[in-house]
């Protein structure tokens, strides 16, 4: 029970911290006029939030980093090679969608790092990770069922599969990020379930870090929706997406839940496959399928409010991420 104790722990101290956070970002974010550009091409509904305050990631990536710094000065955690890692994806993605974010600010449009640099920079993580990972006992089976030890083996194939939960995780967390509290509250309960997931996997070194990771990150996300919430007093801007959708994918990776994602992670994926499908049906045939891509603003065409939108794909993800913890820990 020890391991459930310093993740409620950490939810707490995550909590308390990330509101402390955002009571002195967001006036400093206000005051240095990092806000954010909203684009006419989206819903007129949304053109109130131009130059609401953005980089809120910040808000939560701060306080998670200095609490496991406190943890382990306090002995309470161990730092090992597997929360390593997730420490340096979850930075380095944040560092790269914080430059993103500036370059938005600086420049007064949506555009920020050009598409080709911020794959390439996304590309050059995920081949680090993918190193440091196959160095300390990474292998290349995904895990289909534990229940009856069913496996595939990929082989060489094992790198590209992971370039493509990694990146594919962090920009379907970014595409999510769309309406006030959206994104935010999808990942408090994909990081819950990964958490609970993490907990019972004994058998891989600093199995209870990543999980006392994870509840970090929901408590610290919890207090940042507090000021996300429609409407919103700030946004998490590339800097948050990007650093929540890397640490999620790495902690799927490194328990050996990469499937378990598809399911708790599952608005992301139809978030995602919704721009994939618009952007093929105008290209190569001149329709549209969706009023307007990604699915979260095809709902808000249909005359769809802001909030009733967010309820609908918070409670379809909080069910989706159970029957993943059920399928993770069980099946």
């Amino acid at each position: 029970m020890l391991i459930l104790a310093k993740s409620i722990l950490g939810l707490m101290l995550g909590f308390v911290l990330s509101l402390i956070a955002a009571a002195v970002l967001i006036p400093l974010l206000r005051k240095l006029k990092i806000g954010q550009s909203v684009s006419r091409l989206i819903n007129e509904r949304h053109l109130k939030k131009d130059g609401t305050p953005t980089i809120g990631g910040l808000i939560f990536i701060i306080p998670t980093l200095i609490i496991m710094l406190i943890l382990y000065l306090r002995g309470s955690i161990q730092m090992n090679y597997n929360i390593v890692i997730i420490l340096f994806v979850f930075i380095a993605y944040g560092t790269l969608g914080f430059v993103d974010d500036y370059l938005k600010v600086r420049y007064h449009n949506n555009k920020g790092l050009p598409t080709l640099v911020k794959l390439a920079l996304q590309t050059i993580i995920a081949i680090v990770f993918y190193i440091i990972f196959m160095k300390h006992g990474g292998n290349t089976t995904i895990v289909i069922s534990s229940l009856n030890n069913l496996t595939i083996p990929l082989g060489w194939g094992y790198g590209i599969f992971i370039f493509l939960v990694l990146v594919g995780t962090t920009n379907a967390v970014n595409i999510t990020d769309g309406l006030d509290g959206l994104a935010g509250g999808l990942s408090a309960m994909a990081f819950l379930a990964f958490g609970v997931i993490a907990w019972g996997s004994n058998w891989i070194s600093g199995y209870q870090e990543i999980g006392i990771f994870s509840f970090i990150i929901v408590g610290s996300l919890l207090g940042f929706l507090v000021f996300n919430t429609h409407p919103a007093k700030v946004f998490m801007g590339d800097t948050g997406s990007l650093a929540l959708g890397a640490a999620l994918a790495t902690i799927a990776i490194l328990t050996r839940h990469e499937l378990s994602l598809v399911l708790i992670g599952g608005v992301f994926v139809v978030e995602t496959l919704s721009s994939l499908i618009q952007i093929i049906a105008i290209r190569k045939f001149h329709k549209r399928v969706f009023k307007r891509a990604p699915l979260h603003h095809h709902f808000e065409e249909l005359g769809w409010e802001e909030n009733d939108i967010v309820k609908l794909f918070w409670v379809v993800g909080f069910l989706l991420s159970m029957i993943g913890i059920i399928y993770g820990v069980w099946l």
